[in-house]
Parts: C-alpha cells; sequence; structure tokens
C-alpha cells in the first residue's frame, strides 16, 4: 500500500453494490482520504465539469465501469477527452469491470487517459498494486 493515502477518489458505476463494496475497501484500507462515488457516467461528467476550477474537488483516481447505461465507460473517456488540462492531468482513470470481452479491454486500454484495467470486485489486492 502506498505510504500516504491517495486525497479523492471518484467511483462511477451504476451498480450500487459494487460501489458499496469498493467504497468500504478503499476504506478500510486508508488508500484514500475521500471517496465521491457518482452512479452514471453522467453524473460523474457533471461532477467533473462543476468543479473544473477547482483543483482540491477533482479526483486524484477515477474507477470507472466500462457497463453502465446512456453514458458508458466509452462515452465518459470520450467526454472525458474535452476538459481543460488540470482535469486531464490529475484525474486518472482505473477501468473497474465485470467485462472480460476483449475486445472492450484492449479498446479502453490503449486510451491514454487509462492506466490500468481492473476487474472487479476492487480488492485490498488490486489495490496495493497501484
Amino acid at each position: 500500500m502506498a505510504d500516504k493515502p491517495i486525497e479523492l477518489v471518484m467511483l462511477v458505476d451504476d451498480n450500487d453494490t459494487d460501489n458499496f463494496i469498493s467504497k468500504r475497501i478503499i476504506e478500510i484500507t486508508k488508500f484514500a482520504n475521500e471517496v465521491e462515488v457518482k452512479n452514471s457516467g453522467k453524473k460523474a461528467l457533471d461532477y467533473l465539469r462543476e468543479n473544473e476550477n477547482n483543483e482540491e474537488k477533482l479526483p486524484n483516481l477515477i474507477f470507472l465501469d466500462i457497463n453502465m447505461p446512456i453514458v458508458d465507460g466509452f462515452v465518459f473517456l470520450y467526454e472525458f477527452e474535452k476538459f481543460n488540462d488540470l482535469i486531464k492531468n490529475k484525474c486518472k482513470v482505473i477501468i473497474l469491470s465485470s467485462s472480460d470481452n476483449k475486445r472492450d479491454i484492449d479498446k479502453i486500454v490503449n486510451n491514454d487517459h487509462v492506466i490500468r484495467f481492473i476487474t472487479k470486485p476492487l480488492t485490498e489486492s488490486s489495490l496495493s498494486e497501484i
């Protein structure tokens, strides 16, 4: 585990159970000081837009699910590309998904803003590898 916890992590997933589990793992391991949970890609994008000039409110890491209704992980990343450099440089994206579709995985891990792909559920072990 990192010597110092990450300041702010955002979970973006439409599954409340997955969000609950991920948030608890992050809290128990003291991986982050704060966890912001958004249950849709749209709400996550809205949050980033609202705080685009407030660096303290921007997450250091975004755990993003691929399969969500309306604004899925692909649409989120497409929209994320349009943000200012402050957001794109500060907010690193980690895909946290149960998808095992090789084409999806290849397409998403080749995105410049995605630093890692983790298969659900989030675990203490997967956090320690970040």
